[in-house]
């Protein structure tokens, strides 16, 4: 097990404090620009910040996204992020529970409940895991938790990157798997990328069969393959290079995953309300972020990862009132301006594949 607790204590030394960022887009919320409106009309005792995930109320739209789990002192971390959830009415989601299937005295540090009672918490494991356990195997992990919710992480750049027999690398089944859990959890569902992004036409497999939510996770933020890169040697380490920025901006992930169906998370390099609030606008219905949270609460302890989100709270409530919209749904409407690269994404990633070219079809003997 000491090579498992290694693993979880590097991810969070390096997600803290290494150079994780795969690329250099920002996400490409730079290229998402609110409209001022110097006469709102409204006063801020008006703006209303509610939102739910999956039925659950509240406060804001904000979401502390999974990190970490499973070595003893990750049990106060993750009990004093959730209180502060709680606190201040936003979800909160632990890291991966895959550890407690191979050493069961790891669930501690995953019970959060004694600490936060109404928090909304998710559960959390890899799709992989989830296919092979099978329905009653993860709702038993998520009744240990007390969970509102299951998220299913799917990460396969991440896994392709990462040294260790641990690695996955049979993604059959994953999409049969996810169906059979959102029918034995009623629904009660989170599908998940970790730093990758989803694309519209995934967004719109997840909706086909009753995926009520999914955290698109794009680039821009914290790079998972760059992570395990940086664990790796040889030529791991340089295939993790190589594909560290890889996947979908953020914004753009957002975009063509809004209206297809499921709730959207917009995570991945939101790391101030700007970005929160571009986010939002582009369809989103919640924020979620990680490694800011992380940090502030390495640094200062639970007052700094306060600070940090209290203060994403109020910017969000900032940028709503400097574009006249009392909630996130007037926020949506609101006008914008998108850049060129952004839009192209929006025009170009959610079109059919295109067909063969017409010399590949010759070479197949086509008429």
């Amino acid at each position: 097990m000491s090579d498992i607790y290694q693993r979880k204590r590097d991810h969070i030394e390096i997600a803290a404090h290494g150079p994780v960022v795969g690329a250099d887009h920002r996400g490409l919320f730079d290229d998402v620009q609110l409209v001022h409106d110097a006469l709102p009309e409204l006063a801020m005792h008006e703006v209303d910040l509610s939102a739910n995930l999956l039925g659950r109320p509240l406060r804001a739209p904000l979401m502390v996204t999974g990190m970490t789990g499973g070595p003893p002192e990750t049990a106060s971390l993750n009990a004093g992020l959730a209180r502060l959830c709680q606190d201040l009415g936003v979800a909160f989601g632990v890291g991966s529970q895959r550890i407690i299937t191979k050493q069961a005295d790891t669930l501690a540090s995953f019970q959060v409940r004694a600490a936060a009672p109404e928090v909304v918490l998710l559960g959390n494991i890899g799709v992989a895991q989830a296919r092979d356990m099978g329905p009653a195997a993860v709702a038993e992990l998520m009744a240990a938790i007390g969970a509102d919710a299951m998220a299913i992480h799917l990460n396969p750049a991440q896994e392709l990157a990462q040294k260790g027999v641990d690695a996955d690398r049979d993604f059959r089944g994953g999409l049969d798997a996810i169906a059979r859990l959102v029918d034995a959890l009623d629904g009660r569902v989170l599908v998940k990328e970790c730093g990758s992004g989803l694309s519209p036409h995934a967004v719109a497999r997840l909706a086909a069969i009753g995926v009520r939510a999914v955290d698109v996770s794009g680039t821009g933020g914290t790079s998972w393959v760059k992570v395990e890169a940086l664990r790796a040697e040889g030529a791991l380490h340089d295939l993790g290079m190589h594909f560290q920025g890889w996947g979908i901006p953020t914004a753009a992930a957002v975009a063509g995953a809004a209206g297809r169906g499921p709730q959207v998370i917009a995570s991945g390099g939101i790391d101030d309300p700007l970005k929160a609030a571009k986010a939002l606008a582009l369809g989103a219905d919640l924020a979620g972020c990680a490694r800011p949270v992380l940090q502030a609460w390495l640094a200062e302890g639970e007052p700094g990862a306060r600070r940090f989100l209290e203060m994403m709270i109020q910017g969000l409530r900032m940028a709503l009132a400097l574009t006249g919209s009392r909630t996130v749904g007037a926020l949506r409407q609101a006008p914008r301006v998108i850049g060129p690269t952004l839009q192209r994404w929006v025009d170009q990633a959610g079109q059919p594949r295109p067909a063969a070219p017409v010399a590949d079809l010759l070479d197949r003997g086509a008429p």
